[in-house]
């Protein structure tokens, strides 16, 4: 456990020293975010770009990791990825890095913004990186075949967008990446004996946490466009080379990504409008309305992450199943609790 504790303590610095560098350059070159009183309740114009303090941490630490560590990477990193195809993983990771560093200063449409994280997650699937077989939650495994460059690249881009949607208070993306690459880091180190994934994960959440010192209420950086795109990425891509632990990832992101789903829908179906119109019915803006302050809100949902995703540590497919269905109880639970409060102007 020494040299798992070495490798997160060493990955959280950098973290920390990359987001002090890059909200002074942010500062510098007064990339911010200007408070509206409405979605963006923050008081002060607050420094962006957190995507590049992240993503330099992640990668700073794994090109360290594999020039000190006595072997480097282990050859394998799980059962689907090799080494060398981490050099695409990253090559992914920087198309939504410079996308969103864009975004964060030009104001990119939709139809620009999705550019990037559709590029992304067909490099992945490109470099035959892929989910090729899930649960049957009624025994034994699926295996997708044909289907599996289909799968997983729709799987990145829900997990890119769950994450980015869910991004709307100081902490929340941060916390909520933290708590899910670390359960994957538990389920690899004592579950599942794949250490490589172990790292990689380990790696992940000590950059996010690092990030956290700085994002928490009140922030004093933001993760920008690409900061909260690449969450998604880095944890659909732990729940692939994990050996497809999906349900896993649902479980933990479940409430974002129901929210994501009931949004969009709603914005479609019911108004009739952009999907990609941004308002404040998400479920976080609904919990400050119903009362939460920011902090409360965040640590609400980060304690139902956390109670899922330990819970997903010991339940089997078919268990993991009615977890799920639960979980869409608590995300309707959580909507009708909030359900009849009004925004705030």
């Amino acid at each position: 456990m020494t040299y798992y504790l070495a490798i997160a303590v060493a990955s959280f610095i950098i973290s920390i020293l990359c987001t002090a560098i890059v909200r002074r350059i942010s500062l510098l070159l007064n990339i911010t975010d200007k408070p509206d009183g409405k979605r963006k309740i923050h008081k002060v114009a607050t420094p962006l770009w957190g995507g590049l303090a992240v993503y330099t941490a992640v990668w700073g630490t794994v090109i360290l990791y594999s020039l000190f560590a006595p072997t480097g990477f282990p050859e394998i990193i799980g059962r689907h990825v090799e080494v060398s195809d981490l050099g695409y993983v990253a090559l992914g990771g920087f198309f939504i890095l410079v996308g969103g560093m864009l975004d964060d200063v030009y104001n990119l449409r939709p139809w620009q913004q999705i550019i990037w994280p559709i590029a992304a997650a067909g490099i992945v699937v490109g470099a035959g990186i892929g989910i090729e077989h899930v649960s049957n939650p009624f025994g034994g495994t699926i295996e997708l075949g044909i289907l599996s460059s289909i799968t997983t690249f729709i799987w990145l881009l829900v997990v890119m967008y769950a994450t980015k949607l869910l991004d709307g208070l100081d902490g929340l993306v941060s916390g909520v990446t933290v708590i899910n690459a670390g359960i994957i880091a538990v389920l690899s180190l004592f579950f599942f004996i794949n250490i490589p994934t172990a790292i990689l994960a380990v790696i992940i959440a000590s950059s996010y946490a690092g990030f956290l010192v700085f994002n928490f209420h009140p922030a004093s950086i933001f993760l920008g466009e690409s900061g909260s795109l690449l969450a998604g990425y880095f944890l659909g891509i732990l729940a692939i080379i994990s050996g497809a632990k999906l349900a896993t990832t649902m479980l933990i992101l479940g409430i974002p990504i129901l929210d994501a789903v009931w949004v969009i829908a709603r914005r479609v179906f019911i108004e009739h409008r952009s999907p990609f119109q941004a308002d404040r019915k998400h479920i976080h803006f609904r919990l400050l309305d119903a009362g939460f302050s920011q902090r409360q809100s965040v640590l609400v949902l980060y304690v139902l992450a956390a109670v899922f995703g330990v819970a997903a540590l010991y339940l089997q497919s078919t268990q993991k199943l009615i977890g799920l269905m639960f979980l869409v109880l608590v995300m309707m639970g959580l909507g009708w609790l909030v359900l009849d409060r009004q925004p705030r102007n």
